[in-house]
């Protein structure tokens, strides 16, 4: 597979990966980690200065929408950073559910905002016992006077903390399974009946749950046609995979660099163990591993804002899976490779065995996954 960035794109790549090298240095990192945000509003405003909080926004808000390749080298650039600001959650999954879903109005009151860093908004949607079904909402949103009333609870939601306002998923009609009938609703993080309960993540972001007591919202608030956000939702969630995995190619590059680097230094038997054959073979098979991932994730890049929701998904799955099957190799492997060292918060390798376990956890597992290539695979014509 023939990959050729253009002069911009490589541009792009390289001034992202000089900033975050700069200003998001291990120990730079390690105090937004154990800051009481838990993330950097000055990085996040500068992110906003270098137009990457505008990527997924469309032209006529001042975006740059697709732009495929443009995310794919953002996050692969914050994967091997570590970055835990809500990148993922805002600027893409988010952002893409307004654009699709939004009126006119509400694209202009929010989207040219959260281009500037000024506002942030995350979807609230994965609920207790869905196993990554994006059909399963037991939240409800029954009509009240002139708005709407939410009712229900949402799990582990990224970033959910530092959101302005969340973008919840709520079933104004038919069953708890149904595709349809699904309602997606603007609501203030500080809204009357709202309540987060916050904790940090196993790899160091922050996320909360979200319980909805009554909350009230304007008619305004509804995103989209009611009962027709699942095809969007899908979508976005496809978006966020195929931008999770370029995150993920950041992060393994990054552990084999780093184990690499460790081998030719550790000694034993007065040798670095890099020279050691059996040692040798493991690290090439990381490599093997890493270029992998890479290939899929470039794959799904280009798939990821297909309007063929069946092949999009298909791509997308495949891409899950063989990323995640790389997390799980190369984050064990190197962790073996450092041996007791591996496992310290002294040494970034176990930050990205942390970043790399959530990768596999996140917007569905490998075995969810697995499922969706095959029923996507079964729905495919003779």
């Amino acid at each position: 597979m023939h990959f050729n960035l253009t002069a911009e794109q490589q541009l792009l790549s390289d001034t992202v990966q000089r900033f975050l090298a700069k200003a998001y240095a291990f120990e730079a990192r390690q105090k937004i980690v154990k800051s009481k945000e838990g993330w950097s509003r000055e990085i996040w405003a500068q992110l906003a200065e270098m137009g990457l909080l505008a990527l997924q926004v469309p032209e006529a808000q001042g975006g740059m929408a697709p732009a495929a390749v443009e995310t794919l080298l953002t996050m692969t650039a914050m994967g091997k950073a570590l970055l835990v600001e809500p990148y993922l959650a805002s600027a893409i999954l988010a952002t893409a559910l307004i654009r699709d879903l939004g009126s006119a109005g509400q694209q202009e009151a929010l989207l040219p905002a959260m281009a500037a860093g000024e506002k942030i908004a995350v979807p609230a949607h994965g609920e207790r016992g869905a196993r990554y079904d994006l059909s399963r909402v037991a939240t409800t949103a029954a009509r009240q006077g002139q708005g709407w009333a939410l009712r229900g609870k949402k799990t582990v939601v990224i970033h959910a903390e530092a959101a302005d306002l969340l973008l919840v998923s709520a079933r104004t009609g038919g069953g708890l399974d149904d595709a349809a009938g699904i309602s997606l609703f603007l609501v203030p993080r500080d809204a009357t009946g709202l309540r987060l309960t916050g904790y940090r993540t196993v790899d160091g972001q922050r996320a909360a749950d979200v319980e909805l007591a009554g909350v009230a919202v304007p008619a305004d608030a509804l995103l989209g046609a009611e009962g027709q956000a699942f095809l969007a939702l899908q979508a976005a969630f496809d978006l966020g995979v195929a931008a999770l995995c370029a995150d993920a190619v950041g992060s393994l590059q990054a552990t084999l660099d780093a184990t690499i680097d460790y081998t030719k230094t550790r000694k034993q038997f007065g040798v670095p163990i890099a020279k050691f054959q059996a040692l040798q073979h493991r690290m090439a098979d990381m490599l093997i591993h890493v270029e992998q991932a890479r290939s899929m994730s470039y794959l799904a890049a280009m798939k990821a804002a297909s309007g063929d929701a069946r092949d999009r998904r298909r791509t997308v799955s495949a891409a899950k899976v063989v990323v995640g099957q790389a997390c799980r190799h190369v984050a064990q492997q190197a962790v073996q490779l450092h041996g007791g060292m591996g496992v310290t918060d002294e040494l970034a390798v176990s930050h990205h065995f942390k970043r790399l376990l959530g990768f596999e956890l996140s917007l569905g597992d490998t075995e969810h996954h697995l499922e969706q290539f095959v029923a996507a695979n079964a729905a495919r014509p003779a």
